[in-house]
């Protein structure tokens, strides 16, 4: 455990002990990698867990698709939303597709108010400790320039560290073919710490899902890179430091000698 902070345990299996003994309460971490990486399936691991293990109830936030769709899919890995929910240890926000279009239409500092005051007040009645966001900029139309999404993701980050105070995992897609390790090249540097995850192939010519921990501040953490498994009913699962040699399959691994 951390020797300053208080820390909300992840419940990932084999990562806490990796950084320090969990995320820093209050504040905000990256999970990011090009698309089909697992991002959506950490976060979740992340508010699953810390509802079942911890008894501490989360939010989850996306656009990406129907709420119907996600149920579904949550339920083809063996997790219960509609009972989680039941329980009063999760809330999911899945604003509809023209709810979506009218909010696009707002300039992005309002659409961060908005966000912050909506998540605030479902935290507040739900006992929030957790929220996952996935991904951090979807209600704004990529029309937009760079700066103003910029400016969007540290108004809605920073505001929802200062007026809701749960612990964040905010997910973002790093385009492919690039060595970024976000895809507006803000969020990193707001993030308390930073988790890429990619897919790499060991030297027998097998994929291997792997995590990259890049940036773990206030943790006695040293940058490196371990294999992952995706388990049905439980998540993500750290297996410890990947052997080389390991090729990056993904752009945004690096490659392991």
């Amino acid at each position: 455990m951390s020797l300053y902070y208080d820390v909300a345990p992840s419940g990932i299996e084999g990562l806490d002990q990796l950084i320090g003994g969990g995320f820093i309460r209050g504040r905000t971490y990256l999970v990011s990698g090009e698309t089909g990486t697992a991002k959506t399936l950490f976060a979740l691991s992340f508010l699953i867990n810390g509802a079942l293990k911890y008894g501490e109830p989360g939010i989850y936030l996306s656009v990406d698709e129907t709420y119907e769709q996600f149920v579904s899919g949550a339920s083809r890995f063996g997790w219960s939303i509609e009972e989680l929910r039941g329980n009063g240890l999760l809330e999911v926000l899945i604003p509809e597709m023209d709810i979506v279009e009218k909010i696009r239409e707002k300039e992005p500092s309002a659409i961060a108010k908005s966000l912050i005051t909506a998540i605030r007040d479902y935290a507040y009645a739900l006992g929030a400790q957790r929220l996952a966001i996935d991904p951090i900029a979807p209600l704004v139309t990529l029309e937009k320039d760079v700066q103003v999404l910029r400016e969007y993701i540290r108004a809605l980050i920073m505001g929802i560290e200062r007026e809701v105070g749960v612990t964040t995992l905010i997910t973002t897609e790093i385009p492919s073919g690039v060595s970024t390790l976000s895809r507006y090249g803000v969020e990193e540097f707001l993030a308390t710490g930073v988790m890429v995850l990619g897919i790499g192939r060991d030297h027998h010519g097998d994929f291997k899902r792997v995590l990259f921990i890049r940036k773990m501040r206030w943790s006695p953490v040293q940058p490196g890179v371990y294999e992952i498994d995706i388990v049905p009913r439980v998540g993500v699962v750290v297996k410890g430091r990947a052997a080389g040699p390991i090729s990056p399959v993904t752009s945004s691994i690096v490659s392991i000698a």
